[in-house]
């Protein structure tokens, strides 16, 4: 589908808009500031944005791309828990994506289940590629609600958190 160029200027101010309010506010601003400073209406807002869900994912989606594309380290099991530091850190910035992922109720979102996919695609590769050093059991999922439930934790027992995932996640010795 491709849009009309009103369409595509609403979603670019809508987003930069956003980025500024949440900025200033947190993701938990009012929408409607959002859409007073992007200088369109309620309506236009939900039409390009459905949930704030989908505006908040919006808004970080060139985060979450550099944060998909980044690698750490050579080899496969220390790259995993790098990467798994640095979700931790985001998501501890990005509170409501992190409190979303542990949502059983959550409503639909295309903006986010892409998001999703994203994220889960990036740890699936480094969990495979280290598979020979974890346990046989541990799935992308799992190592993605241990991450949502670290951030939204004290920032100070990130390390400590995450240092347990890291030695649970060890093969046995045999």
């Amino acid at each position: 589908m491709v849009r009309r160029a009103d369409a595509r200027r609403n979603h670019t101010l809508l987003v930069l808009a956003a980025r500024e309010v949440f900025a200033e506010q947190g993701s938990g601003a009012p929408l409607e500031a959002v859409a007073r400073r992007a200088g369109v209406g309620n309506a236009t807002m939900y039409r390009h944005f459905a949930t704030r869900h989908d505006l908040v994912i919006a808004v970080y989606a060139d985060e979450t791309a550099a944060l998909c594309a980044t690698r750490l380290a050579a080899d496969p099991h220390d790259a995993l828990f790098a990467w798994l530091r640095r979700l931790v850190a985001y998501l501890a910035t990005k509170r409501d994506i992190a409190l979303a992922l542990t949502d059983p109720d959550r409503p639909d979102s295309t903006l986010f289940d892409r998001w999703h996919r994203t994220v889960l695609g990036t740890l699936t590769g480094l969990l495979d590629a280290a598979r020979n050093t974890v346990r046989p059991d541990l799935t992308a999922t799992d190592l993605l609600l241990l991450a949502a439930g670290i951030a939204v934790t004290d920032a100070r027992r990130h390390d400590r958190l995450l240092d347990l995932v890291r030695n649970g996640a060890r093969l046995p010795p045999r």
